[in-house]
């Protein structure tokens, strides 16, 4: 392993904001491209003639292969350098856009955005790898407490953007602005990555590929999220559940076992060390509950508010600012708060997240009143950001700057996994109480805010587990 040393202070302070804005306008494009695909899925099939299952192709496709890849990205970027890899991964990102946004046909499209995905998992590990190599001390705990609002509130920024996108019709244009407004971003971030990301030294391992696990890892990720993106299309038969149980598990199960055994010129995929750090697990246990939650309220409370009280797309994205808010100033705002506060918030946001979420649910079974639903997705947002960000920031200060893109690629895919895992429990909770054309949509709403307010108690008690964990270790550091 090649041992490197982090840029001097006077350049990384000079170099700190440009980067980070690099960073997450990459990270940004990525998070937002899933949603804003999904706003724009009823334009693209009446102006390509898609059929449905095309257009089921536009929306898995992506999410498919960011999946399937963001591991291999991120020790690609170990293996070749976090900002080389990044770049790699926004030029990639970049061209594919353009090609979805002058796509002829839906082939074309389909294709295209099979290749925005796996440049997006080639591009997403490294954001956090370079802020955790670049950055210290509180520098790093507000660049993560950024880097988790990019992360989280990209579905609902896809949705506001891609929702607002698709009315404007710029140009006539209609859905291709949704990608084409990549472009000339990913152009400006291309320009400027050269001057502010080269530098600092980012190669931590000289090992070759694990070509078995990339293989093996790449068919487990398939069988997993294959059956639940496309499930519900297909009405959720006993084959799709039989591959997602036993091929994904058998291959999971697989890739585990190949891991613990890579040595010599090899490396593993994930550095086992990350999750053998005490506290990690149960960190990432935490988060995962907190974003599947979110990503499972997003669903139903857009269904809700289009179904059962219809509003319009776009006007359903608004309504939904208020949480984006709240994430937003929780996020920046916690790295500021004492060590002693910022301790308790991952237990103590996913707790004021449920009970927001209930009382949203309780107080527009009549109707949406924009005043105090608003107040409350305020609250809903900050809890999830508490739960999110200081945890994200815990177990990054607990590893070695080596495992950073381990912890990135965990992170990453778990958020991903329990989004998608959020969105066909939850919202299979919420389309089977309301109905087909959502006559019941209060009751299947109020019934999903209780399973979603119980998944967070659980995602509460995740993250005091992982505090007493690391707790416990800094004890028997100061007092050996």
């Amino acid at each position: 392993m090649t041992t490197t040393t982090a840029a001097p202070a006077s350049s990384s302070a000079t170099r700190a904001a440009p980067m980070l804005a690099i960073l997450l306008a990459g990270q940004a494009m990525s998070s937002m491209d899933g949603s804003i695909a999904a706003v724009a899925a009823p334009a693209i099939r009446a102006d390509l003639a898609a059929t449905a299952a095309v257009q089921q192709l536009v929306l898995v496709g992506y999410t498919l292969a960011f999946a399937v890849l963001v591991v291999t990205g991120a020790r690609l970027g170990a293996r070749h350098g976090y900002a080389r890899v990044f770049r790699l991964g926004l030029a990639g990102f970049t061209a594919a856009s353009l090609t979805c946004g002058i796509a002829p046909w839906a082939t074309v499209l389909v294709a295209a955005r099979v290749v925005q995905g796996a440049a997006a998992a080639l591009m997403v590990p490294q954001v956090l790898a370079l802020i955790h190599r670049r950055l210290a001390g509180r520098a790093r705990e507000r660049a993560i407490g950024a880097y988790s609002a990019v992360l989280a509130l990209g579905v609902a920024g896809g949705q506001i953007i891609g929702g607002l996108l698709v009315t404007l019709d710029l140009g006539g244009l209609s859905w291709r602005t949704a990608f084409l407004v990549n472009v000339p971003i990913g152009l400006v971030l291309l320009a400027a990555a050269p001057r502010y990301l080269s530098g600092g030294g980012d190669q931590d391992d000289e090992h070759r590929l694990d070509l078995l696990g990339v293989l093996t890892l790449s068919g487990a990720m398939v069988a997993v999220v294959l059956p639940l993106v496309t499930g519900r299309e297909f009405g959720w038969p006993a084959w799709l559940w039989a591959a997602l149980i036993c091929a994904g598990g058998a291959l999971l199960a697989a890739f585990l076992r190949f891991e613990r055994r890579a040595t010599g010129s090899t490396a593993p995929l994930i550095d086992p060390g990350v999750l053998a750090t005490p506290g990690v697990p149960a960190g990432l246990t935490a988060s995962f509950a907190v974003m599947g939650c979110y990503a499972a309220f997003l669903f139903a409370l857009t269904l809700r508010l289009q179904d059962g009280l219809g509003l319009s797309a776009l006007a359903a994205g608004l309504a939904f600012v208020p949480y984006a808010t709240g994430f937003a100033l929780c996020s920046l705002g916690a790295p500021r708060v004492a060590a002693r506060v910022s301790g308790a918030l991952p237990v103590t946001g996913p707790l004021m997240f449920a009970g927001a979420a209930v009382a949203v649910a309780v107080l527009s079974r009549p109707g949406w009143s924009w005043l105090w639903c608003s107040l409350l997705l305020v609250m809903a947002g900050a809890g999830h950001a508490a739960g999110f960000s200081p945890l994200v920031a815990r177990m990054s200060a607990a590893i070695p700057a080596a495992s950073a893109a381990s912890l990135s690629a965990l992170v990453s895919t778990g958020a991903l996994l329990a989004n998608v895992l959020g969105v066909a429990a939850v919202g299979g909770v919420y389309l089977a109480l309301a109905g087909p054309e959502g006559n019941r949509s209060a009751t299947g709403f109020t019934a999903a805010a209780a399973v979603i307010a119980g998944l967070l108690v659980f995602g509460a008690v995740a993250a005091w587990r992982a505090g007493r964990a690391a707790s416990r270790v800094e004890v028997r550091a100061t007092h050996p």
